[in-house]
């Protein structure tokens, strides 16, 4: 007997009789944007302890930014992935003796700096993260982050959860509205002292200080002088990796390289 031919087959087509776990149409409701935000949080989480990522470098930056745009465009694209190689090759990237991960490249995802972060991560034979995110035009991820480590979300406030919380170091390249959000998002965690102190670095002063007035928010009051020392600025990958270091990152040492980057 089939199932369409069972005395009970009315009551098992009805979308009731789904189980919960198994009913698109009941997990998309608006009632369930809780459970859709705890299983956006957890499926990240299991995915990154089972890789044994302790820690992550973030870099932030535009995803319009292209290896053969303008002259500035060109060099920014360089640096984020001169410095991707360099923090993935010194900061222990790779599965230590200790069977963990520190100081991962972690990124958005997308193109532009994201995509030059996480292939420098890649040039040094290292895993890297992409977390990327649901727009209404769609944005691929990059070809260069881990593919068992690249995620998609469509809540914003989950994937930065992700991108702050296991961070040991901040890395901003130029962007726009996207990086702005992101990067304030986290001198205020840090302003406000809701986080623990980490490094925090901007790539290219003249940049910066061209779109934010600083000393203006000083001038006015709506910040401290001392705010300005949360972050420092930084003009090659190489610089970037010593602010690092001298605001206090942590290098992990690790075994020689693995040239297989996608082995757990």
């Amino acid at each position: 007997m089939t199932e369409n031919d069972h005395p009970s087959a009315q009551q098992m087509a009805s979308p009731t009789y789904r189980l919960a776990s198994l009913d698109p149409d009941f997990i998309l409701q608006h009632s369930q944007r809780g459970v859709r935000l705890m299983l956006e949080f957890s499926k990240c989480d299991e995915a990154l302890r089972a890789w044994s990522v302790r820690s992550t470098i973030v870099v932030f930056g535009s995803a319009r930014i292209r290896e053969d745009g303008s002259d500035d465009h060109r060099r920014w694209y360089a640096e984020a992935r001169r410095f991707g190689e360099i923090a993935s090759r010194e900061g222990g990237a790779r599965l230590s003796d200790r069977q963990e991960r520190h100081n991962v490249i972690c990124t958005g995802g997308g193109p532009g700096v994201m995509e030059a972060a996480n292939r420098g991560a890649c040039d040094a034979g290292a895993p890297s993260i992409g977390l990327n995110i649901t727009l209404p035009h769609e944005q691929y991820p990059n070809s260069y982050s881990t593919p068992e480590l690249t995620f998609r979300f469509h809540y914003f406030a989950v994937r930065k959860m992700h991108l702050a919380m296991r961070a040991t170091a901040l890395v901003v390249f130029p962007g726009g509205f996207g990086t702005l959000d992101e990067l304030f998002e986290i001198l205020t965690l840090r302003q406000t002292e809701k986080s623990q102190p980490i490094p925090i670095v901007l790539f290219d002063q003249a940049y910066w200080r061209s779109i934010i007035n600083f000393e203006a928010l000083i001038a006015r009051g709506m910040i401290a002088e001392a705010d300005l020392g949360l972050f420092r600025f930084a003009e090659s990958a190489e610089e970037v990796w010593q602010c690092l270091l001298d605001g206090g990152l942590k290098p992990y040492r690790q075994p020689d390289w693995d040239p297989n980057p996608h082995d757990p």
